[in-house]
């Protein structure tokens, strides 16, 4: 008698704890969703994507699974109903009259994908491709944070790239380009487990017990300076309330700059012997300020702050999906009305991040949230989101012409989500010696995120006028600035 085997059981992983933590952090106010866009010069067509997603993309066998959360905990399993069709689609942009329109509706598209929350029964990622756009095609791209962080994903949609035209002749993009941001901390992360168990004694706790006296001592006792710094990232005063604070709502917004010119902003960097990183970040600072003084808002000795994300896997693994990642809190003085000022002070804000632990606390607390829990999970997200306004990321890619498909890529630019009530997310990226920069903004804190971004080259133009009026032969300081600018008449 003839038997029949039994259906196979699709195959399923455990998922790390880092990455349970950003699945069930979704929310319909801040979809977990890292949403990348590309701008090609030439038309891209869809059976040419297809052909590369398959090639490509999916040589990473994970974008074949889908999450499955459950009370014991998620897993990875392979979607037996997998269906490209639906994970690659084609888009069109409606009411392109010209330029700026046409840019007007990339970006209202964009911001419904944005505000949009993926298919939970299925993987969570999609491509939309826009086969005409500015004489050439558009591909947004939305890959849930569970499957990897920012710099792995970015890894990723590179290694579809080419660095000629013709894919069989083009040679191996490496990954010097990527700098090596986070080798400090790294150094200093020590035996992993010691933050993922204190973060897990804090965490079980409620998040309430650095309130607790004895908490100094126990964490000094078992943690020594790892106690001593998740004390005082606990302790941090929540940012202050400012009209980019507020009750979120389900939409988002998203905006990007005109490119900046990399060389002009390394001079800048040249001039006020701080990092390429100090100055963007000084002129994001000014441009939220100039949108906020603009609409009444008080900013005298205001300092915002921003959570940033630290690569913490060795640069030669950044390909490697999961979220390998601390944060840290950078301060963006919006309330100083000098720019090389500003400058000053994320340059020492971050200079100091570079030699605190900050980063691998905060991977030790999201290890232990991944498995708390989902009360616990809510009380410590809202706890963290009120000691920043905004997330930035400051992703330098790589400085040559790439090729996706065979068509040029011209701009690329990518946010990662905003957690718990945070409303704001800032985007820094560099590509072929340009600076890249975008918004993406609850649309009831920020509806008009263009107002923003029209700031930020400005802001650095203001810079760049101080860094080549002043004297050359020394770095160019606050008080030195404030003798170049011209009385106001």
């Amino acid at each position: 008698m003839a038997t029949t085997k039994a259906p196979r059981k699709p195959r399923r992983e455990p998922m790390s704890r880092v990455d349970t933590a950003w699945l069930r952090m979704e929310r319909p106010t801040n979809p977990m969703m890292i949403t990348g866009v590309l701008m090609l010069d030439e038309s891209m067509t869809l059976d040419t994507l297809k052909k590369v997603i398959k090639k490509r993309f999916l040589a990473y066998p994970r974008f074949l699974q889908k999450a499955v959360d459950t009370p014991a905990g998620a897993s990875w399993v392979d979607d037996e109903n997998f269906d490209l069709d639906w994970h690659v689609r084609i888009s069109a942009l409606p009411g392109r009259s010209d330029k700026k329109s046409e840019k007007k509706a990339f970006e209202r598209f964009v911001s419904q994908l944005a505000s949009s929350p993926l298919d939970k029964t299925k993987p969570l990622w999609q491509f939309h491709l826009i086969e005409k756009y500015a004489g050439g095609s558009a591909l947004v791209t939305r890959i849930h944070h569970s499957y990897a962080d920012g710099i792995a994903l970015v890894q990723v949609l590179l290694s579809m790239t080419d660095t000629t035209r013709k894919p069989e002749k083009s040679s191996d993009l490496r990954a010097a380009w990527l700098k090596q941001d986070g080798a400090e901390v790294v150094r200093r992360v020590g035996a992993m487990d010691r933050y993922m168990q204190i973060g897990g004694k804090v965490i079980g706790k409620g998040m309430e017990m650095y309130r607790d006296p004895t908490l100094a001592t126990m964490l000094a006792k078992e943690g020594g300076e790892i106690g001593r710094e998740l004390l005082a990232a606990l302790a941090l005063s929540d940012d202050p309330p400012t009209m980019l604070r507020g009750k979120l709502g389900v939409s988002k917004r998203v905006a990007w700059a005109e490119p900046l010119s990399l060389d002009d902003v390394k001079a800048v960097g040249r001039a006020c012997d701080c990092t390429v990183n100090d100055v963007l970040m000084a002129a994001a600072a000014g441009a939220l300020r100039g949108y906020m003084l603009e609409r009444g808002e008080c900013l005298e000795g205001v300092t915002l702050r921003a959570t940033v994300p630290v690569n913490l896997r060795p640069l030669e693994h950044a390909k490697k999906l999961g979220n390998h990642f601390g944060l840290v809190f950078l301060e963006l003085p919006v309330g100083e009305d000098n720019p090389i000022r500003r400058v000053e002070r994320v340059a020492q804000c971050m200079n100091d991040l570079k030699n605190s632990r900050q980063a691998i606390v905060a991977f030790g607390l999201l290890a232990a949230l991944g498995m708390a829990p989902a009360a616990v999970q809510g009380v410590a997200l809202e706890l963290f989101s009120r000691k920043a306004t905004a997330v930035a990321t400051n992703v330098p890619g790589p400085q040559q012409p790439l090729y996706l498909g065979g068509c040029t890529m011209r701009e690329m630019m990518f946010w990662v989500p905003q957690t718990g009530s945070i409303g704001i997310g800032i985007s820094i990226m560099s590509y072929n010696n340009r600076v890249h920069f975008g918004l993406i903004a609850d649309a009831k804190l920020v509806p008009d995120p263009d107002a923003v971004i029209q700031r930020f080259g400005p802001e650095f133009e203001k810079l760049l006028y101080l860094s080549l009026m002043g004297n050359w032969d020394h770095s160019l300081d606050a008080r030195a600035a404030e003798a170049l600018v011209p009385e106001p008449t």
